[in-house]
């Protein structure tokens, strides 16, 4: 088959074609392109004049939400013009939806829930977190799961809906966190003396907050020694590294004044050698 006979069989083949058919397909044709060039350009939009007024996560929800109503709009608008009975579309949609909807009950609740946590914005990405026992930074929050980077580096997909439905604990939502520890000391030691070796330390520490004030104290008298609780705060940013460095400096401070963690002590009878004993007596 030459080229002649090619575009003598295109020729036929439009010829047939009816020509209000074609019209309205290229008119729905081009308003959905149209459309998906309105959505782009209106998102770029956006993104210009919010982006300083809304987070990045709250912002691009409304991004992807604006791109693809208009989408969704357009499509719906040029069915009308193919021909197609939206009506129906409808029935058969609703009926689709409620076996999907039986089908996928856990898919939903995760968009539903990743919508209710866009909304509510019980954390956000950077927060340090603890959701389900999992410790770490929010790296995303996805429509469908949120995406946690433990401590140790490792990234974990959590579904929303357990998210949502599960207690968080948002470690850097308060701009100061309590530093706490208890420290036990031999009773032959001067408690006194080691409560204000180690109020000083706090007293000297620079990232030890003044308010709320550190609080140091005598706790418990317990089986082996006595324990003096400290609860001091420090900047969120600065907790880890503090905690760190404040109880090294206690423990060597204590020691060099001779008072000393004791080790655990039990004094054991044997019933052979307390009966040995009174025989002697």
């Amino acid at each position: 088959m030459n080229l002649d006979e090619i575009i003598g069989t295109l020729m036929k083949t439009i010829r047939i074609i009816e020509t209000d058919r074609i019209f309205p397909f290229i008119f729905a044709l081009g308003m959905i392109i149209f459309s998906i060039v309105l959505a782009k350009g209106f998102s770029m939009l956006l993104r210009r004049y919010l982006r300083d007024k809304f987070d990045k996560d709250v912002l691009g929800i409304l991004l992807k939400g604006s791109y693809y109503g208009i989408v969704i709009i357009a499509v719906i608008l040029a069915l009308p013009i193919l021909g197609i009975n939206t009506s129906g579309l409808l029935v058969a949609g609703g009926v689709t939806g409620i076996v999907l909807g039986f089908a996928s009950q856990s898919i939903v609740g995760n968009l539903i829930s990743g919508l209710f946590i866009m909304a509510e914005r019980p954390i956000k990405i950077g927060s340090q977190v603890e959701i389900d026992q999992v410790k770490g930074f929010v790296e995303d929050i996805g429509v469908m799961s949120t995406i946690l980077r433990s401590y140790d580096g490792l990234y974990i997909r959590i579904p929303n809906e357990k998210v949502f439905t599960t207690n968080i604990i948002n470690i850097s939502a308060n701009i100061a966190r309590r530093i706490e520890y208890t420290i036990g000391i031999r009773y032959s030691d001067d408690a006194e003396k080691a409560i204000k070796i180690i109020g000083d330390l706090i007293e000297d520490h620079p990232f030890v907050l003044k308010k709320p004030t550190p609080d140091v104290y005598v706790d418990t008298l317990g089986e082996n020694s006595v324990n003096i609780v400290v609860k001091a705060w420090a900047p969120v940013s600065q907790w880890y590294a503090t905690k760190k460095e404040l109880l090294w400096k206690i423990k060597t401070s204590l020691e060099k004044d001779d008072i000393r963690v004791p080790f655990p002590q039990r004094v054991v009878w044997f019933a052979n050698e307390n009966s040995d004993n009174k025989k002697l007596n």
